[in-house]
């Protein structure tokens, strides 16, 4: 039996979700959680095979808890099950350790296949994001197709990796770029997380390796 932790925060989809590992003979549902910091929790206590992974939630975020389990539960299977099909998002997922990325308009069987494979050890895409696998690394844009450092990371996620590096705590880098703390502390989550840091601290030296941070903050 492959057991299965279920992580979204919307309650009807995890109840169409868990209804449908439920009908499935070889799966064992063990769990489910509304966030990436009761997923971490969840997984610690109940050690499933599998964990199906929804990315943007509150707090911490499917991300950065995908980091998070990769690192401290490398047994752990991550796939992600989302809306997003964005190349940003499936990179950065893979990146941050998911073994397999699903759009959330996958049937049973897609569904189904996604655990039985990652519980084997291989890695699995959803059709649409197979696709985009395969023309990302054929047309040889492998590291991000340029010299730019940390190519994965969005405009917006280098400006405030630039900031941090600037020595500019959350609040400053806020108000500097007129969003909410709580926006720039889920971007912090995202930025560690694709950089594989453990720390902010640890993130910040390579921003500045990186000849980030150059400029007074």
């Amino acid at each position: 039996m492959i057991s299965v932790l279920v992580v979204d925060d919307h309650a009807l989809f995890r109840a169409g979700l868990t209804s449908v590992l439920e009908a499935l003979p070889d799966v064992a549902l063990c769990g489910e959680a509304d966030s990436g910091e009761t997923a971490l929790e969840q997984v610690a206590t109940l050690r499933p095979d599998v964990v199906l992974m929804d990315l943007r939630m509150p707090g911490i975020g499917g991300l950065a808890a995908t980091a998070r389990i990769a690192d401290q539960h490398p047994d752990v299977a991550v796939v992600v099950l989302t809306m997003s099909e964005d190349p940003d998002s499936v990179f950065a997922a893979l990146r941050a350790g998911a073994r397999g990325y699903l759009l959330k308009e996958s049937g049973a069987d897609d569904v189904h296949r996604a655990l039985t494979g990652v519980a084997r050890g291989e890695a699995v895409f959803g059709p649409r994001v197979a696709e985009q696998v395969l023309r990302f690394f054929a047309a040889g844009q492998v590291g991000g197709g340029g010299t730019e450092a940390f190519p994965d990371l969005t405009a917006r996620e280098r400006e405030v990796l630039d900031l941090m590096a600037r020595g500019l705590d959350n609040a400053s880098i806020a108000r500097r770029l007129f969003l909410s703390e709580k926006t720039v502390r889920n971007r912090v989550s995202d930025i560690l997380a694709k950089l594989r840091a453990r720390t902010r601290a640890e993130a910040i030296a390579r921003a500045r390796d990186a000849g980030l941070g150059t400029e007074p903050g």
